[in-house]
């Protein structure tokens, strides 16, 4: 067994440096973009790739590790052969994926997934754009290197698997591999932590090259076949074109907004609240006693009164309220950095003009490939759970909301103006772990939430109190807005609005009206345009419309699972895909809002294919 342990030691070195190896091949031939590179950022490079560089040999490992223990019980050179012919068919197809990336990404600008493929359907049409002195290349270029890697490999590692002995004590021997074969799952999955690893976990630079660097090319491509999306609208309602003609008639009335800050030019703070939904809000209509502060507050600023979450994640949530882009059913942008980063983003608007931009989060940021996002969004300085000593983790997530506050406090007591800040709360996430004693007494999962509520509503209450004593308040915008709600019922169905509706609340001296309640139906994708009017700035985000307008529409969009949810001032149509019919529609005219629903879905499903 020793031999065994050493061999496969030996062969997951190899692949290691087959990677590092195509790390470095990328770099050499993207040579005028590396070059801008420091020795610091070259090692951190190396050193954050290695992550997926570790994840790949994993996988790479499952078929040798399966094939391994029937050589428990037999003798003779069968693995050996066996693994040879594996590694050499893995060499040639890791080499062509490399070389094929350094090509593609001369002209797209992001790592080599799985898209290609597509094109492979027809091949002519591929290789058209190509002159045949560059195939030659690329053909010689793939050879030289799996030449390289199969002749080292059979210098240095084949004979490692050289006639294995059969083990004589086979059942210990089966329980280890059984045992060997299941640690796999770690560093497929990159660690023991709540996030598996993705493509973000390797971003660490405000340079998009540099953290393309860090990716292993191999590893992206598998993981976006194994992740792939369908390559076709699977809701198409209408011709594509009257579907986008309906999806305009909702958002083309942009009209005047109604000003209701008194300077162009405010500091912006968001505070991102998880999981608080209208239920909780006595002055929704919901909980008097779980969110005081949050409720005292209201008088203060400005609600929006019938507002809604995109869809019922942090990740479905995050490109709402940033760039404009509803929840899409099954998918969640996110997790496709080609696609998210191709988004108008209101951050990269706002340091344009000059705001100093930052995200605050408690935990992991590798989590649902937040990474990414948060980069290719424009934010500058970006503070996570690593920013924090362990001991103020709690057993699940990341830091507690009052450690997070705590620091923000103190980042903000010299601060230059103008800022644009980002908080993102954790602590009434599952498992409502709270350092606080129950308010409420019980058990059940209800209880718990309520009482992390009331701890982060206290925490966040106590940061508004300390912030209007300082001097930047006075012209700062404080923007409170949920992620989105949770099912706090078996009673309540996945598409009920219960979990999509949330309270919006804007606070700070730069709000001119106080004690305003704006009741137009909306949602998390109208903010960025919303506040940009407001700053007198013009972009166009197409799935948006100015909650503060009194012309533009009044609707909500909000997807789950396989369907959508399409809310206006008069009726309630609610579509599940899977059915194929709607599960609730009623209301003055619930047709009309269906066919808007389904023609907004189609048009924003259609955009998304084509990022």
């Amino acid at each position: 067994m020793k031999k065994r342990f050493t061999a496969f030691s030996f062969y997951a070195l190899f692949w290691i440096l087959f990677f590092l190896f195509a790390r470095v091949f990328f770099i050499l031939t993207h040579f005028s973009e590396a070059s801008r590179f420091d020795y610091g950022t070259m090692v951190a490079t190396f050193t954050h790739g290695i992550k997926l560089d570790i994840s790949a040999t994993a996988y790479l490992f499952i078929f040798p590790m399966l094939a391994a223990i029937p050589g428990i019980w037999f003798n003779g050179n069968w693995f050996r052969l066996f693994l040879k012919w594996y590694t050499a068919v893995l060499i040639v197809i890791s080499s062509g994926i490399i070389v094929a990336d350094t090509v593609l990404y001369k002209y797209w600008g992001f790592r080599m997934d799985y898209t290609p493929v597509f094109y492979l359907k027809t091949p002519r049409d591929a290789a058209a754009s190509v002159t045949m002195i560059q195939i030659i290349i690329y053909l010689l270029a793939i050879i030289l290197i799996s030449a390289l890697f199969i002749f080292l490999y059979r210098k240095f590692i084949d004979r490692l698997f050289d006639d294995f002995k059969r083990v004589r004590l086979w059942f210990p021997a089966m329980f280890t591999f059984a045992l060997l074969w299941g640690a796999l799952i770690i560093p497929i999955r990159g660690g023991v932590g709540i996030a598996p690893i993705n493509a973000g976990t390797v971003y660490f630079s405000q340079e998009m090259f540099v953290n393309h660097t860090a990716i292993n090319v191999v590893w992206n491509v598998g993981s976006s076949y194994f992740n792939r999306k369908p390559s076709t609208n699977p809701y198409d309602y209408f011709d594509s074109v009257e579907a986008q003609s309906l999806r305009d008639h909702l958002t083309s009335k942009k009209g005047n907004s109604d000003i209701v800050l008194n300077n162009e030019r405010p500091n912006i703070l968001f505070i991102i609240l998880e999981s608080f939904g209208n239920s909780l809000i006595g002055p929704l209509g919901g909980d008097s006693l779980t969110t005081p502060r949050l409720n005292s507050l209201i008088d203060d600023g400005i609600l929006f009164t019938n507002f809604y979450a995109s869809g019922n994640r942090t990740d479905k949530a995050l490109p709402a309220i940033f760039n404009g882009y509803p929840a899409q059913p099954a998918t969640s942008i996110i997790k496709e950095p080609k696609k998210s980063q191709s988004l108008l983003s209101l951050v990269r608007i706002l340091n344009g003009l000059n705001y100093r931009s930052s995200f605050w989060y408690g935990g992991d940021i590798n989590f649902a490939n937040f990474n990414s996002f948060v980069i290719g969004s424009g934010f500058r300085q970006i503070i996570t759970m690593d920013n924090f000593d362990p001991v103020n983790y709690n057993s699940k997530w990341g830091v507690h909301d009052h450690i997070l506050f705590e620091a923000l406090k103190d980042s903000m007591k010299n601060i230059q103006e103008p800022f644009f800040r980002v908080v993102l709360t954790l602590s009434s996430h599952e498992p409502f772990e709270v350092p606080m004693s129950p308010v409420f007494e019980g058990k059940d999962d209800l209880t718990k939430f309520r009482n992390s509520v009331y701890y982060t509503d206290k925490t966040v209450g106590e940061f508004i109190d300390w912030a209007k004593y300082k001097e930047w308040w006075e012209n700062t915008l404080v923007i409170l807005v949920p992620d989105h709600c949770r099912r706090n019922s078996t009673d309540v169905l996945v598409y009920s609005e219960e979990i999509f509706k949330i309270p919006m609340l804007w606070l700070g001296g730069a709000v001119e009206k106080k004690g305003v309640r704006i009741d137009k139906t909306g949602s998390q994708v109208d903010i960025p345009l919303t506040l940009l009017n407001q700053l007198k700035i013009s972009y166009d985000f197409p799935f948006a419309k100015d909650l503060l307008s009194k012309e533009s529409n009044s609707f909500a969009f909000y997807a789950f699972n396989e369907g959508f949810g399409f809310i206006t001032d008069s009726s309630r149509y609610i579509y599940d895909h899977k059915l194929g019919k709607p599960v609730i529609n009623e209301g003055n005219d619930p047709e009309s809002a269906g066919k808007f629903g389904k023609a907004y879905l189609q048009s924003l499903y259609d955009d998304y294919l084509r990022r």
